[in-house]
């Protein structure tokens, strides 16, 4: 394996951007409190409050994420066929698709494991009481019904619905609904086509596909210069639209949840960099300060994958093979914060209802959030339906849901962030083992 430096090259300019986007968060927050605070003493301004976050807030954080989500489908489809490609030889893709499966793997394995360790031993769903219970499943009834009805869509798992999942006869169709995952087997065989063409053709194919990287990178640079104001403006909005107040009786479970996902984000990353590669996990986590602000600002993993693979190349320095392989899969597949809550939101609700689940149904429930979490689109909110059909699977009730709608905007922040880092830890790995496997 190739000596890596312990200490990463600094990006004044990724480093101003985090702050800013840091500050912009906090201003957006201080402001939706204030706002909430002032609408207690004068009712008046609550309507105005509410038009201002639809109207005006709302769309302004839409336009940094539309953004975002304009390159999405090009920069999946340039970076992974441009990573196969770029190999050269069949022989090497090996290596990688096993290392970087494995870690995937890995992850969401520890990542429900804590979960489930954490909502055993505090046990927060039997301390909510019953008044606190229905007062909740009132105020989110609606939301839990339409969450319902789209769990109640959502296709089995069959050998049948995997092909049609990831071979539609309609690929275009499929890209245009966002649905990535035949995205990604359409630009895998590509790459794996482009590794047989002759040396010059394929060489002429990668600077093709560069030239498409570079393009939708600097459309990411143009949304990363509105990142603070869109970020401010999605705070405020997310503070008037929930209120701090739906916190107060799910204290013990969010508080659970984000120790689990802290634990794992700077615990058991740090240490799978510690052992598994040459980087210094201080310097790796400050390096990547912006993806992880954007991951949690916009809750979604495939608006941050743009930045996620300009910074893993530009500051990480990580093989532009390595990013264009590891990071578009992770975005849709390498889901260690889903996982993770979607596990502790099964528990919690058995708790709450008085349902035990013994180790044995908790094992199942680990492997069954490790699979359902791989399907879950890189997109805010989209972990919920396949939550529904968790309960269901174990005999819970499904408007248990409503109980985490409140929580769950915010819970969703945090997850895409551990979501995210877990994805770029792996292509630091697998990078450094590539780079030991040439050298």
């Amino acid at each position: 394996m190739m000596e890596r430096p312990t200490e990463l090259p600094r990006s004044p300019r990724h480093d101003r951007l985090a702050s800013r986007i840091l500050w912009g968060m906090a201003g957006g927050l201080l402001l939706g409190i204030v706002l909430r605070v002032l609408a207690r003493f004068i009712p008046s301004i609550q309507s105005p409050a509410a038009w201002t976050a639809a109207e005006i807030l709302d769309p302004i954080g839409q336009v940094f994420l539309r953004l975002l989500f304009f390159v999405v489908v090009p920069l999946i489809f340039a970076s992974l066929m441009n990573g196969v490609a770029q190999l050269g030889s069949l022989s090497r893709l090996g290596p990688l698709a096993t290392r970087t499966f494995a870690l995937f793997g890995l992850n969401m394995a520890i990542g429900v494991a804590l979960g489930l360790f954490l909502m055993n031993t505090v046990a927060p769903g039997e301390r909510l009481d019953p008044d606190t219970r229905s007062q909740l499943a009132d105020a989110f009834n609606r939301q839990a019904a339409e969450t319902q009805a789209q769990a109640a869509e959502q296709p089995g798992v069959s050998l049948r619905q995997l092909v049609e999942r990831f071979m539609p006869r309609n690929v275009l169709k499929a890209v245009v609904d966002l649905e990535v995952l035949p995205l990604i087997l359409f630009a895998l065989l590509l790459g794996v086509a482009a590794t047989r063409l002759p040396e010059r053709q394929r060489l002429a194919t990668t600077r093709a596909l560069e030239i498409v990287t570079a393009l939708t990178t600097d459309i990411v640079h143009f949304a990363m210069a509105l990142a603070p104001i869109a970020v401010a403006a999605m705070m405020t909005s997310l503070v008037l639209r929930a209120g701090l107040e739906v916190l107060k009786p799910l204290a013990l479970f969010v508080v659970c949840i984000l120790g689990g996902i802290l634990i794992h984000l700077f615990g058991t990353l740090s240490l799978l960099l510690k052992l598994l590669s040459r980087r210094s996990p201080l310097a790796t986590f400050k390096a990547i300060r912006t993806i992880l602000v954007t991951a949690f600002s916009t809750s979604s993993s495939n608006a941050t994958l743009p930045t996620s693979i300009q910074v893993s190349r530009e500051v990480l320095g990580i093989s532009p093979s390595t990013t264009g392989f590891v990071l578009p899969l992770g975005a849709t597949l390498n889901m260690s914060g889903t996982a993770l809550y979607e596990g502790c939101v099964v528990l919690f609700i058995a708790q709450v209802y008085g349902i035990p689940l013994s180790v044995g149904i908790q094992i199942t429930l680990l492997l069954l959030a490790v699979l359902s979490a791989v399907a879950v689109a890189g997109i805010p909110g989209a972990s919920l339906p396949l939550i529904v059909a968790l309960l269901t699977t174990f005999h819970l009730p499904a408007e248990g849901i409503a109980l985490v709608i409140g929580v769950d905007r915010l819970l969703d922040m945090a997850r895409t962030t551990l979501n995210v880092a877990a994805d770029v830890v792996t292509a630091c790995i697998v990078d450094d083992h590539l780079d030991g496997t040439q050298g």
